[in-house]
C-alpha cells in the first residue's frame, strides 16, 4: 500500500478503510511515515472530517500501538478514573483535581500531553518542578499510583506511541481543531491507561479549540460515544474558556498558583468552580457518590483539611521532585529575570484568550516547532478577571519574561487582546452543561 493513496483518498473525501487506518498507525508508531506525509493526511482529515467508525478505528488502533495498562492485579481499593481537558490558557486543573480525587478514594493515573497550539501542556508545566520524572517507567508509575493515589506524568514512548507522534505533528501544522483527531488522541491515551471511568473538560470560547457551544457539544458527544463503544464510561462538562482560568498562565507560574490553591490560600472563584465540579463528577461517575452536592462537599473538605496538598507533595517526592515543594515552592520553581506590571484603566470587558496563549509562546513558554525547548519561568501572573475595574492599584497582569524587550512585547500583545469599558459586562456561567451519555 502506498501512503500517497491514503492521503489522496481522504483529500477527495473518501472513507478510509480499517486497513488504511492501521497502515497510518503502524507508520506513526515505527516512524516509517515521514512527517510531511502525516501532515498532509492530518490536513485532509481537518478539511474533510472522518466518520464515527473511522474515528473509532483510529482511536483503538492508536491505543493498541503500545502498552495497555491493566490495574486489575494491583489490589486497589478504589476506582481507577481520570480527567482530561481539551486545552485552555491557564488550565492548571490537573494538578488540583488529581490529589483531591486521590484524597477522596480514587486512583488517578493521569497521562497528559505537552502544549498544543496556543494552549499550555500539563507535562510541560509539571517539568518546572526540579527533579520531577515526567516520563517514568511503568513500574514506577504503577507504584506511585498505588501508594499515593495519583501520578501526573507525560506520555511515554511505550504508551500510544502512534498518538504521541501524531500529536506533535498536529501541534505545528494547523490541524489541531479537528473533532475526530481530538477524540482519537484523547481516548487512545485514556484507553491505554486502563481506566474504569473518564471525566472530560470540554472548553468553549476564545481560548478553546471549540469556539462555540455547538462545536463543544459536538466534541463532547463524539468522545462520549466513542468511549462507550470502547467500554469506557465517560461524562463531559462544557466549561468556559473566554478568559484565563485562575490568576496565572505559564508553566512554573501555574504550578505556584496550584500550590497556593492546595494550601487553601488562594482559590480563584472560576478555577475553584471548575475544579470542584470536575472532581465531584469523578466521584459520581465512579459511584463513590450518587449526589453531586455531597460529592462537591467531599472534594472541598479534601482541600480545607490539607489532605489533597499532602497527596500532591507525596506524588512530587515519589516522582523525584523535592519533598518540600508545597511548603517552599518559591525555593524550587524557576523565576524569570524580568517581572513587569501591565497597567490599564477601565473595566476589563473581554479578552482574546487565544492571543494570550500566543503571547506566552512568543515569550518562549510554548512551542513554535516540534521539540523546541521551553522557558518554563515565563508567562503572566496576577491576571485580572473580566469585570475587574483596573487602575494603578489593580493592574491588568504581571509579565514574567527573559528580557525587557520580551516583557514590553508581551505587554503590547496582552493589551491588544483586551477591550475595556466603563461598565461591567454581563456575567457568564463557568459550567455550561454536563453530559453523561
Amino acid at each position: 500500500m502506498l501512503f500517497t493513496d491514503v492521503i489522496r483518498a481522504k483529500r477527495d473525501g473518501e472513507t478510509l478503510s480499517d486497513e488504511q487506518i492501521r497502515f497510518l498507525v503502524d507508520g506513526l508508531a515505527d516512524e516509517s511515515l515521514p512527517a510531511e506525509q502525516v501532515s498532509a493526511l492530518a490536513m485532509a482529515v481537518f478539511l474533510n472530517g472522518m466518520s464515527f467508525d473511522e474515528a473509532g478505528t483510529l482511536t483503538l488502533e492508536m491505543a493498541n500501538s503500545g502498552t495497555v495498562l491493566d490495574w486489575s492485579k494491583e489490589g486497589l481499593d478504589g476506582p481507577v478514573v481520570d480527567k482530561h481537558s481539551t486545552g485552555g490558557v491557564g488550565d492548571k486543573v490537573s494538578f488540583l483535581l488529581a490529589p483531591i480525587a486521590a484524597a477522596c478514594g480514587c486512583y488517578v493515573p493521569m497521562i497528559s500531553g505537552r502544549g498544543l497550539g496556543h494552549t499550555g501542556g500539563t507535562t510541560d508545566k509539571v517539568e518546572s518542578i526540579p527533579g520531577y520524572q515526567s516520563t517514568p517507567d511503568f513500574d514506577t508509575f504503577r507504584r506511585v499510583v498505588k501508594s499515593v493515589g495519583c501520578a501526573v506524568i507525560g506520555q511515554t514512548s511505550d504508551l500510544a506511541p502512534a498518538d504521541r507522534r501524531f500529536y506533535a505533528i498536529r501541534d505545528v501544522t494547523g490541524t489541531v481543531e479537528s473533532v475526530p483527531l481530538i477524540t482519537a488522541s484523547i481516548l487512545s491515551k485514556k484507553i491505554a491507561a486502563g481506566l474504569e471511568a473518564l471525566v472530560m473538560d470540554v472548553k468553549v470560547g476564545s481560548g478553546a479549540f471549540m469556539p462555540t457551544p455547538e462545536k463543544a457539544v459536538e466534541l463532547a458527544e463524539s468522545i462520549i460515544l466513542t468511549a462507550r463503544n470502547a467500554g469506557l464510561k465517560t461524562h463531559a462538562l462544557i466549561t468556559d474558556m473566554n478568559e484565563v482560568l485562575g490568576r496565572s498562565a505559564g508553566n512554573a507560574l501555574e504550578i505556584a498558583e496550584s500550590i497556593r490553591y492546595l494550601r487553601n490560600e488562594e482559590r480563584e472563584s472560576r478555577l475553584d468552580e471548575v475544579v470542584m465540579a470536575l472532581t465531584a463528577e469523578m466521584l459520581v461517575a465512579t459511584g463513590l457518590e450518587d449526589d453531586r452536592e455531597k460529592a462537591w462537599e467531599r472534594c472541598d473538605e479534601a482541600v480545607t483539611s490539607g489532605r489533597a496538598a499532602d497527596h500532591f507533595q507525596r506524588m512530587c517526592a515519589e516522582l523525584g521532585g523535592p519533598d518540600d515543594i508545597v511548603d517552599d515552592a518559591a525555593k524550587h520553581l524557576p523565576a524569570a529575570a524580568v517581572v513587569h506590571t501591565v497597567a490599564a484603566r477601565g473595566v476589563l470587558e473581554s479578552i482574546d484568550t487565544r492571543a494570550v496563549g500566543n503571547a506566552i509562546i512568543e515569550l518562549g513558554g510554548g512551542r513554535r516547532k516540534v521539540g523546541e525547548t521551553l522557558d518554563l519561568s515565563v508567562g503572566f501572573s496576577d491576571v485580572a478577571s473580566i469585570g475587574t475595574s483596573l487602575d494603578d492599584a489593580t493592574p491588568l497582569a504581571v509579565v514574567h519574561a527573559a528580557s525587557d524587550e520580551d516583557a514590553k512585547r508581551a505587554e503590547q500583545n496582552l493589551l491588544a487582546a483586551c477591550t475595556f469599558s466603563d461598565t461591567p459586562p454581563v456575567e457568564r456561567s463557568v459550567i455550561n452543561e454536563i453530559l453523561t451519555g
